[in-house]
């Protein structure tokens, strides 16, 4: 479980593809602290550590992900939002985040308010849902949603989170992961039934 609380950013170093899986070679301030089977958060995504080199280490993307997700689209020096799993005991500041992208959205709208900045997004409302106020979770960041319209919403950035995470180098049109709010898909699932 993770909590949508960007640690660091990480800098994609490398991709190799063997079959249908693409191994990712990231640096990170913090793989000195890592270990070999631990899970690690990337732009949302869960991964687990397979490998340890210096202050480099490396994950692995199975097909499925990468089709459900931004991870194949990062090139050699791609910002990667990044979060280690929660500990048990410790605050939780996010909402609870499985690690699990539902879909992925398109950035359709930048706009600086003027010490803040509002980002919007379209996304296939198949079987997902937002509502104002909700929780979302944008390339792994824990973000409270402004507006919300079928296949729509928007939500403020404020100068720490643009700073600190990949929202700063997102332009119209980029691609990102959307996990949406666990209790909300549950009530979703039930509704349909």
């Amino acid at each position: 479980m993770f909590t949508g609380i960007i640690e660091a950013m990480g800098t994609m170093q490398s991709t190799e593809t063997e079959n249908s899986n693409v191994h990712f070679r990231i640096k990170a301030p913090f793989t000195s602290e890592l270990k070999i089977d631990q899970s690690v958060a990337h732009n949302g995504v869960c991964l687990t550590v397979v490998a340890i080199e210096g202050d480099e280490y490396l994950v692995t993307a199975i097909e499925e992900t990468l089709q459900k997700t931004n991870l194949g689209s990062l090139a050699t020096g791609s910002k990667i939002n990044l979060e280690r799993c929660m500990k048990l005991g410790d605050r939780l500041d996010g909402h609870l985040v499985q690690g699990h992208v539902d879909q992925t959205a398109i950035c359709d709208l930048i706009s600086d308010e003027n010490g803040s900045w509002k980002f919007g997004f379209r996304y296939d409302e198949k079987e997902n849902v937002t509502v104002s106020k909700g929780s979302i979770c944008i390339n792994g960041v824990s973000l409270t949603v402004v507006d919300s319209s079928p296949g729509y919403f928007s939500v403020a950035i404020i100068p720490y989170t643009y700073e600190h995470t990949n929202f700063s180098s997102l332009k119209k049109g980029d691609t990102v992961n959307l996990e949406f709010d666990i209790v909300g898909k549950y009530i979703a699932r039930l509704m349909q039934r």
